[in-house]
């Protein structure tokens, strides 16, 4: 059953791409240029830490970004574009901006943040309102209702091994869309396995992801956050899409985990989840809870936590950094001049 599954939404997925090929005009072009930042695999790829150092590099290119998220997991919806940060300061709130955009919000000062279901109506607001230059597209991939001058592809090789589409598998869409890509960006891979996913995706250009997890720190509504100190004895608790891999960087990290707790992805996290953390927690004579900086937006609503909580952030970037900065510059220039 999960293959004929499989089947269809593979079907579905790959006709409602060439019926949006077929029909340029069918999607919207903003006034700035865009980059979407997305995936093939659901859930995991890294796009929202690789959608802030994007942020990041064009900020320090002079530019002025916005990002533009759905806003996905909100607690409550709202008609129209809802501004989360308006590059200065943060203007929303969680309820109404949802996990990845709230977590990008505090994350990066000088960049606006926005949150639509359509993103072309958030796009237009920060153009018009916020004085954005360049747009992000925060998992934009699968976004075709809005045009973009350039599409960055985030795949793991793993991605590779088994390369069904949901249910049966992983991936949202078949392998062969990733040649609507203009780069991919090859996660925690070496120089041979980038060059040998970009050639099974049939992509020209190619970059590496590297990762880098911590500091921890130990979060408190009062109190300025504090390192947590290395080989700890934690819990580690997450509610991501996947959590294994969450658990092995805090491993990695330097810290001794003694338990494990997953929950479901962009999981709510009610005073009953923060009671039962905290027993588990005490049960395994943990010095502190260790989470995701996802999973902290929501935590940290809920203190006080003892044993305390701490959040163990991670940091994408993309190598060689010159070759991407100058490859940001020239598809700038490629969709002002109108020759994207």
């Amino acid at each position: 059953m999960r293959r004929l599954l499989s089947r269809l939404y593979d079907e579905a997925a790959w006709r409602r791409r060439q019926w949006y090929a077929r029909r340029p005009e069918a999607r919207r072009r903003l006034r700035r240029p865009v980059f979407s930042v997305g995936a093939l695999a659901a859930g995991g790829s890294g796009k929202t830490p690789l959608t802030a150092h994007l942020a990041r590099t064009l900020l320090a290119m002079g530019e002025r970004p916005s990002v533009l998220s759905r806003g996905f997991g909100r607690a409550r919806a709202v008609a129209g574009a809802v501004v989360v940060r308006d590059s200065e300061r943060i203007v929303g709130e969680l309820a109404t901006a949802g996990d990845e955009p709230w977590m990008l919000a505090q994350a990066l000062d000088g960049v606006a943040v926005v949150v639509a279901s359509d993103r072309y109506l958030a796009g237009r607001l920060a153009e018009t309102h916020l004085g954005a230059t360049v747009h992000l597209l925060d998992d934009g991939f699968q976004h075709l209702p809005l045009e973009r001058g350039t599409d960055l592809l985030v795949v793991a090789p793993a991605d590779l091994d088994d390369p069904a589409v949901l249910p049966a598998g992983r991936l949202r869409e078949r392998v062969a869309t990733a040649r609507c890509a203009d780069a991919v960006l090859v996660d925690d891979g070496s120089d041979e396995r980038r060059d040998w996913v970009a050639e099974r995706l049939g992509l020209s250009r190619s970059f590496t992801v590297r990762r880098r997890v911590g500091p921890a720190v130990v979060v408190s509504p009062h109190a300025e956050p504090e390192e947590l100190g290395l080989g700890a004895r934690v819990i580690a608790v997450a509610g991501i899409a996947r959590p294994e891999r969450f658990f092995g960087d805090v491993r990695q990290a330097g810290f001794d985990v003694l338990h494990t707790l997953v929950y479901r992805d962009h999981h709510r996290y009610s005073p009953r989840d923060a009671a039962r953390i905290q027993v588990e927690a005490r049960t395994a004579r943990a010095e502190a809870i260790v989470t995701t900086d996802k999973d902290g937006v929501r935590l940290k609503a809920l203190f006080p936590f003892a044993p305390p909580l701490a959040t163990l952030p991670l940091t994408l970037c993309v190598e060689p950094a010159d070759e991407f900065r100058a490859y940001l510059a020239d598809r700038l220039v490629a969709e002002r001049t109108g020759e994207a």
